[in-house]
């Protein structure tokens, strides 16, 4: 049951808005696809808050560059140009490298993306992509979250809250998940081993390839 304001009975903002925030935007099991304008009232009565709460909500959706306020038109979630492709990969190349690079063999954030890796294994079998999206978010996620900094860790979420809007734009995400998920596996073992150099490489490379394929899945070559 939400928390409640005290003072007026809605919804309490600091309760409520972290559920809208980029942290917890690429978990929703049906977010909005890019484009889709956002209607303030129907959106309000659905999710049962004020409407001041639900504007407080867009201005961190706004900040955290998910969502688009455009004049006289209204709010809609974003669509990714190629210069923001570009900015956030070439964020997540200098944090993820490093990453991995610097990833104890024994780590329990590891342990957690081999998780994630057999998890979008089942799926893919199953022909769940966008669960596989998701699986494939939290192996980087996980990766980064080996570093031990929870700002490091915020602004890898941040990130990948782009990136899944990315995926959402996709005519076919099984084409440009699917290479990548055995992908995920062999950087696992490989810091499994102690290759953490090895890893790095091949992290490097790999998100330099997901970069060009993105660009090509959003037609912006």
């Amino acid at each position: 049951m939400p928390a409640k304001n005290r003072k007026s009975g809605e919804l309490a903002p600091a309760r409520w808005l972290p559920k809208c925030s980029g942290s917890e935007f690429p978990k929703a099991t049906s977010p909005p696809p890019p484009g889709t304008q956002l209607a303030e009232e129907s959106l309000a009565d659905s999710l049962q808050v004020s409407r001041n709460s639900l504007r407080e909500a867009f201005r961190l959706l706004a900040h955290e560059r998910l969502i688009n306020h455009e004049l006289h038109r209204g709010v809609f979630v974003r669509r990714l140009d190629r210069d923001d492709v570009l900015q956030v990969y070439t964020a997540r190349i200098f944090i993820e490298v490093a990453a991995v690079a610097n990833c104890p063999a024994g780590a329990a954030e590891l342990r957690a993306a081999l998780a994630a890796v057999e998890q979008a294994e089942l799926l893919a079998r199953e022909g769940r992509w966008m669960e596989v999206a998701t699986c494939n978010l939290a192996f980087h996620q996980s990766l980064v979250d080996s570093v031990g900094s929870r700002r490091v860790s915020e602004v890898m979420r941040q990130l990948l809250a782009e990136v899944r809007l990315a995926f959402h734009s996709m005519a076919d995400s099984r084409n440009f998940l699917e290479p990548y998920i055995p992908r995920n596996r062999q950087i696992v073992q490989l810091l499994s081993d102690g290759e953490a150099e090895q890893a790095a490489t091949l992290m490097r490379a790999y998100l330099t390839d997901s970069r060009e394929q993105l660009y090509e899945a959003l037609g912006l070559r």
